[in-house]
């Protein structure tokens, strides 16, 4: 089942899917008949195949009769809930009706509350899970209902509440494992709430315990569990609430260095701050100071950055030794491709450097010299990784007849057919030009279609109905455009009968002019998310950024750059000695290639109604299922670690 994104956000999804899979365990049941079947639904989902049990329960509740065949029922319930097929789930229990009381009555209101969940109905969970919280329920029914009802109270954006009935539910758990399994399922509770929402409870609440918690949530979904932010906050709550149980938390993590021993002590910022492209530097200088005030901003003893203008200090190799004189241990930028070249081409530089642009693909970077920038080429990669993950693996090309659309298109060629996929042709056209028929009708071959006409009504020797058919062997359009080429490239693929191919292109093509996109209407993209899904931490950002600098609101994407530039010191100051892990960036997910280069794997967004609205990178409800399997239960941030089950 396609859950769709914007009837159900993602927060309200991986609650429902935690509350579903684990309240929806088994009971121990007996004295069943067709006792084999029942033995066999019960391989079937201790193997993973949930479909498959689901469909054995059904069929043997076709054969059943009375409270057996309810029971049946609510099995296959269980089992289409853990497939995550919600819909067939909802129908089989809308065929039972309403259990008078027992066992079957909790099992009953236990799935039709995490069905309520699924849908983002905390109230209408809780108004079938109250009733049974005052009733003497058995143990293990005891502990299901309260997992589901601290489940709706997060949902309601009360995490009081939630954390109190997940503290107490540890009454109704027999072993340490059980508990443990518990504290995962409240971790998985903060961990989809507001940083802000958790912040505030935790100012409001005297309870040590539950101000813990709180504290922890917090600081988690405020720093996307990465960085010098998360690390010496978590030795900070650590002092502050020494043998609290989220410790186990903790220790199930692969935590980074305490305090700022992973971070040089005073790093440099090399950037163009006057004359030619000091607003593209000044946005970065922006871009990264502001992730370093909110990285820091709990700690007392920060690192030193110092700011040096390029343009003012005779060059890059000057400004680099000026900046290795005042004892910088580590280096950022220069962010010009000659600037870069100039310093690159020293053999020894004892200061590590990540530079914010890429040497020439034929320049031999010397040690210590790493290259973040936000190159067409990882977005044209993206995008020939998207269309064979949406299952299109035959397409053409339109790219400008320029220097960046010959990089666009062999970077998204090579990884499209590496990939499996084929582009049978592309066109190159002139960016300045306003009409682009010529090459869409020798693309998608209309101009031998017109030729067959023509031939035919001169044998014919009369007029004939003729509409063009483009060539059907095409699934996509790749698309290298501005946002002016784009529009008029998107309307006339429509008029030339091509209207019906998905077209897919890089952020080039939303301009941020303000204008209405109506006319890229359907047009994929991939895109910094930053601009158009950021991750919860950094999800007020964008917005800040552009009240405190209004005249850098189409240089967004570089704040974006500068962001992701700081945290990326932390990564790759200590990657001399290891590799760097992956970081969930402002500007895509940023991972480190041998050759010193970092690479981004992009958020993509569609135009819809003139506006860009963000696409999941696969199937959303897929990828909370996947991750949170029911033989899998696990929390994870970011990056996930250790998945431990749920009860």
């Amino acid at each position: 089942m396609i859950i769709n994104a914007k009837q159900c956000r993602t927060a309200t999804m991986l609650l429902a899917l935690v509350a579903i899979l684990s309240a929806c365990a088994t009971g121990d049941f007996s004295g069943t008949s067709g006792s084999q079947g029942v033995a066999r639904a019960e391989r079937e989902a201790r193997s993973g195949r949930y479909a498959d049990a689901a469909g054995t329960y059904i069929g043997l509740a076709a054969l059943a009769s009375g409270d057996e065949q309810t029971r049946l029922t609510l099995l296959a319930v269980e089992q289409w809930l853990y497939a995550g097929d919600a819909h067939r789930a909802r129908n089989a229990l809308r065929t039972i009706p309403l259990p008078s009381g027992g066992e079957l009555l909790w099992l009953w209101s236990a799935d039709a509350a995490a069905l309520k969940l699924w849908d983002g109905q905390p109230d209408g969970a809780l108004s079938l899970l109250e009733p049974l919280s005052r009733q003497p329920l058995p143990q293990v029914h005891r502990a299901r209902v309260e997992a589901l009802r601290a489940d709706a109270w997060f949902q309601k954006n009360e995490p009081v509440r939630a954390i109190e009935l997940y503290l107490q539910r540890e009454n109704w758990l027999d072993d340490e494992l059980s508990i443990r399994q518990n504290r995962r399922r409240l971790w998985a509770g903060l961990k989809v709430s507001d940083s802000q929402v958790l912040r505030d409870a935790a100012d409001l609440t005297y309870d040590r315990n539950i101000q813990g918690w709180l504290a922890l949530g917090s600081l988690a979904n405020a720093t996307g569990e990465q960085g010098i932010g998360w690390g010496n906050g978590v030795v900070q709550w650590q002092e502050t609430y020494r043998d609290h149980p989220a410790i186990g938390i903790l220790d199930e993590m692969d935590l980074p260095e305490a305090g700022a021993l992973g971070f040089p002590r005073q790093i440099a910022l090399l950037l163009p701050l006057s004359g030619n492209n000091a607003a593209a530097g000044k946005a970065i200088r922006n871009g990264f100071l502001g992730a370093y005030f909110n990285a820091t901003a709990e700690i007392d003893d920060a690192q030193l950055i110092r700011v040096y203008d390029v343009n003012g200090s005779g060059g890059a190799l000057a400004a680099y030794d000026t900046a290795v004189r005042d004892g910088a241990e580590f280096v950022v930028g220069p962010l010009l491709r000659r600037s870069v070249s100039e310093l690159a081409a020293e053999s020894l530089l004892p200061v590590p450097v990540l530079a914010l642009n890429y040497l020439p693909g034929e320049v031999l970077a010397p040690p210590g010299f790493y290259q973040f920038a936000l190159a067409p080429e990882d977005e044209a990669r993206s995008a020939a990784s998207r269309t064979i993950n949406d299952n299109l693996k035959r397409g053409v090309a339109l790219v400008p007849n320029n220097d960046w659309g010959r990089r666009v298109l062999t970077s998204f060629t090579n990884e499209f057919e590496a990939a499996g996929g084929r582009l049978l042709d592309y066109r190159s056209y002139q960016p300045t030009d306003q009409d682009f028929s010529f090459e869409i009708q020798e693309l998608l071959a209309l101009s031998q279609s017109v030729q067959r006409y023509r031939r035919l009504r001169a044998n014919i020797g009369g007029p004939l109905q003729f509409d063009p058919r483009r060539r059907q062997d095409v699934d996509f359009v790749f698309l290298a455009a501005d946002a002016k080429a784009g529009r008029l490239i998107k309307s006339q693929l429509k008029f030339h009968y091509s209207g019906d191919l998905p077209v897919y292109s890089t952020s080039f093509i939303y301009s941020m002019d303000g204008r209405s996109d109506t006319d890229l209407n359907g047009v994929m993209f991939a895109e910094t998310p930053w601009v158009v899904n950021p991750p919860a931490w950094i999800a007020d950002f964008p917005q800040l950024y552009g009240e405190y600098w209004p005249a850098e609101k189409r240089l967004t994407r570089l704040h974006a750059m500068g962001y992701d530039a700081y945290h990326l010191v932390g990564g790759l100051f200590p990657a001399r000695t290891g590799p760097m892990d992956e970081i969930i960036g402002a500007t895509g997910t940023l991972y480190l290639e041998a050759d010193g280069r970092v690479h981004r794997r992009m958020a993509w967004a569609r135009f819809e109604r003139g506006r860009p609205e963000p696409l999941p990178d696969m199937d959303e409800f897929q990828y909370l299922l996947d991750e949170l399997g029911p033989d899998s239960f696990f929390i994870r941030p970011p990056q996930w670690r250790n998945p431990q089950p749920l009860p």
